[in-house]
């Protein structure tokens, strides 16, 4: 019997878009010059071809307009909250002092991380750290160190920081990270705060309020308060409001409990970002209204005093902060199927299309001015067939040489760049202000075999 005819896939319309109209998604310095991309006062085309391709472009002025927005709107609303910066979404040396500038606390996520908060003379009683499998290391790391807050995520890691801190005659402060069972609207890889999840203690089974409990009790810890985390790439923002019910809740039960008051009460990130451009998500000052009032509605509702806040803001400070330039290889057009636009970097430099299936915009810098006018599949130079940095982009009639630029890539590429084919990872540049200047070096090729070791 023949095989059914697949049925063929609608073609992509090009969307006839400039720059101009891309505002959404770039970041907030953009503008056409005579033809051409400029961020942050700097020539994207002169820079591509001064300091190579692929490059990380970072806006400075986008950097720092977000984290003064998350300590504006959240403040308004309750003077004791924490902005604190999740250094898993774009980290270096240079961002770290921007964090600190800015008054923000910083997020580690690893040992690597809070090595860098430690270099950079980031205040430690500032850095909180997380992670599901903290080492006994990480963890005598960071009493070393003396950082803020331990989130501790489970009863194994909860019992190591306790001997540790205890033979060093300290108390740590510590968050308990609860699952609220609150299933967020985003992808199912970046929901966190479902019930099944490799992160923190259920609420549901009674495993968070044991968790409560031992904590109270071990020496060497100080139980402060919570932390839930619902997910990530969130748009809508009644998943805040009802995990905040869920958590508010819970914080009665454990006052009521154990008579041990809940000081401080973490909601996480997750704030979405515009990959696209009809993307539209909610703004920094409709999320700061919705988390901080409402914890303190629904502790008045429960009779409790507002604790300490804190908000992790990670993608939604970088992501539209972010560029990256490539320059054009090859364009191979396949009759009535695609056509492929080759650059000189790929899956290594942003995983995120091959894993999550994600969306850019792309455009071509010294092209700017023109609508893009065909639809064209961006390709990496990698030795894989799934190696797409965006599918189906509107763009401008691409030719080699031409400076193509992805737009919002300031988080999750650079964090999650890898050396896959013995590729060299990019450098990244900040500008601002018509300057820019080096923050991370391109890699090359002695980088690539520092660590190596020939046998014999």
């Amino acid at each position: 019997m023949a095989a059914k005819p697949s049925t063929p896939r609608p073609r992509a319309v090009p969307d006839l878009k400039t720059a101009a109209d891309l505002a959404p998604v770039l970041p907030m310095t953009a503008e056409v010059r005579d033809g051409h991309l400029w961020i942050g006062g700097v020539d994207m085309v002169d820079l591509a071809r001064e300091a190579g391709t692929a490059l990380y472009v970072m806006d400075e002025a986008t950097i720092r307009h977000q984290l003064a927005e998350y300590v504006r709107w959240t403040r308004f609303h309750w003077p004791d909250v924490d902005v604190v910066y999740a250094g898993k979404a774009f980290l270096s040396l240079a961002m770290i002092r921007i964090v600190a500038e800015e008054d923000c606390c910083l997020l580690c996520a690893s040992g690597g991380e809070l090595a860098y908060a430690i270099r950079a003379g980031f205040p430690a009683e500032r850095v909180q750290v997380h992670g599901n499998n903290k080492t006994p290391a990480e963890l005598a790391e960071c009493l070393d160190a003396g950082v803020g807050r331990i989130v501790v995520d489970n009863f194994e890691e909860m019992e190591r920081l306790s001997a540790l801190a205890s033979a060093r005659g300290a108390s740590q402060k510590v968050l308990i990270r609860v699952t609220p069972g609150v299933e967020a609207d985003t992808h199912d890889f970046i929901m966190t705060g479902a019930e099944d999840s490799k992160f923190g203690f259920g609420l549901n089974q009674g495993l968070a309020m044991e968790a409560v409990k031992r904590a109270i009790g071990l020496p060497g810890i100080d139980f402060e308060g919570l932390h839930m985390h619902i997910g990530s790439q969130i748009f809508a923002l009644h998943s805040f409001a009802r995990a905040i019910e869920v958590i508010v809740a819970f914080m009665r039960e454990i006052e009521s409990g154990t008579g041990q008051p809940v000081r401080m009460l973490d909601v996480g990130g997750g704030l979405g970002v515009a990959y696209g451009a009809p993307d539209e998500p909610s703004t920094v000052k409709d999320f700061g209204k919705v988390v901080v009032d409402g914890i303190k509605e629904e502790c008045e509702k429960h009779g409790l005093a507002v604790p300490r806040m804190a908000v992790e803001p990670g993608r939604s400070i970088v992501a539209n902060a972010g560029v990256t330039l490539y320059t054009v290889g090859s364009i191979k057009e396949i009759p009535d199927i695609r056509t492929y636009v080759a650059v000189d970097g790929g899956m290594s430099d942003n995983i995120r299309t091959s894993l999550y299936d994600a969306h850019y915009e792309a455009l071509l810098a010294n092209k700017a001015d023109q609508p893009r006018e065909m639809v064209a599949t961006v390709a990496g130079k990698h030795c894989e067939s799934g190696d797409i940095v965006v599918n189906d982009a509107s763009l401008q009639c691409p030719e080699p040489g031409d400076v193509l630029c992805v737009c919002a890539t300031g988080a999750y590429c650079q964090s999650m760049a890898s050396n896959y084919n013995k590729q060299v990872r990019p450098g990244v540049v900040f500008v601002r202000d018509g300057q820019w200047r080096w923050v991370i070096k391109r890699e090359t090729y002695d980088d690539l075999m520092r660590n190596d070791v020939l046998g014999g």
